[in-house]
């Protein structure tokens, strides 16, 4: 069994999400706790896109989770109550964040762990990390809704434990940056932003708001507004979308598992769900990181949401907003180095270092 964490000796050192929160998740004595120490995740103040759209504008970067995105705070969940269960095995289908998560903590929980991903769809990063943490990889010519419908059939027929977001430990963790968010600021948000790919988190931070609204932590609820990538966009087509195509990889989905709830929390919240172009993210990718934060292009929907939202003149002058960035850049940094110019090769000459920076 893995080692319940020891209350932290010094104090400030965050503990992970089920230590912090103890009093809010799904767990008991006996739970064992398995965690690298997840959550805890900056929220970042952006200047530039302050000055542009005229709001507050923050970025909760959950890139700096221990396996790089925000899939973390669900999986340490996911993973303590199967390991509680008596489970030895994880499956999950992914298009490469969830699949790093639940090969991480398998490996911390000394269980085996098994992935099921499209063939050619998964970022190199994403799939390091699965391999590296020693998860059976099982690509399929197919999309991540048919690896979802594999991984739940083997989970009906076979002694393993889904781990997807359809687990409801998974929308017990991932609700924790909603109360961070709150925690760090000292109150709700005007305005929530962020990507809808497989649609878990829009509806367990909605959640996290909501509870911590009706324990009378927070005065008021934010509206959250959604974004999904134009080619892989069945919640704004009201449609199942059969080929998801898009360079974000991490929100190619198109019968997202949670789209019920993903649409409840829209409208609970009074917000919306819309689509962002592929052109949009890579300028809003770009911004962010000229800014210092090197999120994964999936995670800038959120803010090409946010510049879309003010071209359009819909975002509130003055509101508090909080741009979720789900995943860390180095995760597909193909998108990175695309387009970017050679670099300048010279000989090791100091005066022409000078001359080529306009130094001299």
């Amino acid at each position: 069994m893995t080692a319940p964490v020891a209350p932290a000796t010094t104090a400030g050192v965050w503990r992970g999400i089920l230590v912090e929160y103890a009093d809010r998740m799904p767990i008991g004595p006996d739970t064992p706790i398995v965690t690298l120490r997840e959550g805890g995740t900056p929220l970042i103040h952006s200047e530039e896109l302050s000055d542009r759209t005229g709001c507050e504008v923050h970025l909760k970067y959950d890139g700096a989770n221990p396996t790089g995105s925000f899939k973390d705070r669900g999986m340490t969940v996911a993973i303590s109550k199967a390991k509680e269960a008596g489970a030895r095995a994880v499956i999950c289908a992914s298009t490469g964040n969830t699949s790093a998560a639940a090969a991480a903590y398998a490996a911390k929980a000394g269980m085996t762990a098994a992935v099921v991903v499209p063939r050619g769809k998964i970022a190199l990063g994403k799939l390091a990390q699965a391999v590296i943490h020693g998860a059976t990889i099982l690509q399929i010519d197919g999309n991540f809704d048919e690896a979802l419908t594999i991984c739940r059939e083997l989970a009906d027929r076979h002694p393993v434990e889904l781990v997807n977001s359809v687990n409801p430990y998974r929308i017990d963790g991932q609700r924790t940056a909603a109360w961070e968010i709150c925690d760090q600021l000292g109150r709700a948000p005007d305005l929530h932003l962020m990507p809808v790919g497989n649609a878990g988190n829009i509806t367990a931070q909605w959640r996290g708001y909501r509870e911590y609204r009706d324990d009378a932590l927070i005065d008021a609820l934010p509206v959250v507004h959604g974004f999904q990538a134009a080619g892989a966009a069945p919640i704004v087509a009201g449609e199942r979308v059969e080929r998801p195509e898009t360079i974000a990889s991490a929100i190619r989905i198109g019968n997202p598992a949670s789209w019920d709830r993903a649409v409840a929390a829209r409208d609970e919240s009074h917000g919306t769900i819309t689509a962002v172009t592929d052109r949009e993210l890579l300028a809003a990718f770009r911004l962010v990181a000229r800014a210092g934060v090197f999120a994964e292009l999936a995670s800038s929907a959120s803010v090409a949401g946010l510049l879309r939202m003010h071209a359009e003149g819909v975002l509130p002058r003055g509101a508090t907003v909080v741009c979720m960035l789900t995943g860390h850049g180095l995760k597909d940094p193909e998108w990175a180095v695309a387009g970017a110019p050679p670099a300048v090769v010279l000989p090791p000459d100091a005066d022409r270092a000078a001359e080529a920076l306009g130094l001299a």
